[in-house]
This record gives structure tokens, C-alpha cells and sequence, in this order.
């Protein structure tokens, strides 16, 4: 049985680490969801893939696997910002300094799960020029149907007194991980404040602004992100095509990689010159 060697690469000038598959300038870079890590799309896109080893880049974000937290609470657009410096660095992925002005970055395309999907769709908006087609898989884009608005009643009286300084942090801190939901429970210091940001991010306008090629691949069970939220992206995005897979759940990476890869391959095909 072969053995396959996982190298950890320094990427975008130190600020990432993730892993490079595949031979020449990468032309995918995957972008894992909340609290997973470059390794999800081994499977996808790495040796063990279906077809093989595609050219590729996949990081870790920062705050999660081996990438150090952001200085600060940041929302989508800096992490997209991020991203994008890994883009237009150079094309070997190697962090050099070249000698003369770079030259324009050679698009990709972009593979977004969940968390990672809100941040390809910010990069697209901001730097279509960087973005030669997205992948999106079961990304929380649009509201999910039937979510709540608004936090549970007793949690906002907890919060409320606590600003008023009559319960303690702790008290508040218990408060929390009753009634947040395993992500925010989980999230501690910085990490918190961005996962309660992105809460409060609205991405309709970047999608209708997409102009490339946007292939969709979602677990008909998805219970974290409803297919009824792939269809809502379906219907603001121009030209998108929804892949369907059942019994797949949220982690389509790992249980769908052949489905996410033929939808990588598509885009490929669909936006070449």
C-alpha cells in the first residue's frame, strides 16, 4: 500500500501554512469551513483523489490547523484579503521576494466549504480578476429557512444584566455555553468575536455580482446548512449549477470528494481561454 506524505508548507509570506498538491502553478485553491483545516480536501484534490493530483493550493486559515489566529476580530473581507495575497504571490507558492514587479496573477479557481465559501465569495467580489470560478459547498450564503433571529430570550437577560454589572462573567460564560451553538462554544478569545461577526455579514450582494462560473455540490441532509440555502444561491447567482448529493451531510469533502472534484473540473473546462 503506498504511503502518502503530508508536507506542510509555508504560504503568502509566512501569514499561512497549508499544503501544495500536484505539479506547476497551482490553478485550485480550497478553502476549508470553521474549525476544519486544509486536510479535508486531500481527497479532492491530492493523490488519493479521483483523476489524481490536481495543480492546487490549499491553506489553513488563520485560527485554524496550523495558522496562528488573526491579530484581530476579523470578518470575511480580510480574510479574503489574505487569500488573495497567497493568489498573487509567486507562482510556485514558495515565499521569494521576486527581484522585479510581479507579474498579474494567473486566475483560479476557488473551492469554498462552509466558513471557506464565505470567504471565496468576498475574494470574487472584491478581486474578480483573481477568480476564474467558484465551488461552493454547503456555505451558509443565504438565511437558512426557519433560523432564529434572534438569540434565546433568557440568554439576552443574562447578557443584559451583565452589562449592567449585576451577574458576573462567569455567570455570563455559563450562559454562553448553554445556549451557543457547538461552534461558538467551542470558539475562545479572538475566534469568538469572528465567528459572532459573521453572523452579522450579508453576502446577497457579492453574489449577484458574480459574473464567473459557480458550481454548487450540497448533501441533500445537510443539516447545518439546508439545501434550501443552496437553492436560494442558485436563484440570485446567474448561470449557477447545483449538484445534489445524498446522504452527504455538511462535510461534503470527505463524503463527497468525487462530486466536488468533477465540479472543480467543470469550471476548469468552462473558463478556459
Amino acid at each position: 500500500m503506498a504511503i502518502v506524505v503530508s508536507m506542510l508548507r509555508s504560504l503568502a509570506d509566512g501569514a499561512l501554512f497549508g499544503e501544495q498538491w500536484g505539479q506547476g502553478p497551482p490553478v485550485v485553491v480550497a478553502l476549508h469551513g470553521w474549525r476544519r483545516t486544509h486536510r479535508d480536501f486531500a481527497g479532492v484534490l491530492g493523490p488519493s483523489a479521483p483523476g489524481g493530483a490536481l495543480a492546487s493550493t490549499a491553506p489553513d486559515l488563520p485560527g485554524f490547523g496550523s495558522t496562528a489566529p488573526p491579530p484581530g476580530p476579523w470578518g470575511t473581507d480580510e480574510y479574503a484579503k489574505l487569500v488573495a495575497r497567497l493568489i498573487v504571490g509567486s507562482p510556485t507558492g514558495r515565499d521569494t521576494e521576486p527581484a522585479e514587479p510581479a507579474e498579474p496573477a494567473e486566475p483560479v479557481v476557488v473551492v469554498g466549504h462552509s466558513f471557506g465559501g464565505r470567504v471565496a465569495v468576498a475574494l470574487a467580489g472584491a478581486r474578480p480578476e483573481l477568480v476564474r470560478g467558484l465551488v461552493l459547498t454547503a456555505a451558509p450564503l443565504c438565511r437558512r429557512p426557519g433560523a432564529a433571529g434572534r438569540p434565546p430570550a433568557a440568554f439576552r437577560l443574562v447578557r443584559a444584566l451583565h452589562r449592567m454589572g449585576m451577574v458576573p462573567e462567569s455567570r455570563l460564560e455559563r450562559a454562553r455555553q448553554r445556549y451557543g451553538s457547538p461552534d461558538y462554544r467551542a470558539a475562545e478569545g479572538v475566534m469568538r468575536q469572528v465567528l459572532v461577526g459573521l453572523l452579522h455579514e450579508d453576502y446577497e450582494p457579492a453574489l449577484r455580482s458574480l459574473r464567473c462560473p459557480v458550481e454548487l455540490v450540497w448533501g441533500d441532509d445537510d443539516t447545518e446548512v439546508p439545501l434550501a440555502v443552496a437553492e436560494a444561491i442558485e436563484a440570485l447567482v446567474p448561470g449557477a449549477r447545483l449538484t445534489v448529493c445524498p446522504g452527504a451531510g455538511h462535510l461534503t469533502p470527505l463524503t463527497a470528494p468525487a462530486q466536488l472534484r468533477a465540479a472543480v473540473d467543470h469550471v476548469l473546462r468552462a473558463s478556459t481561454p
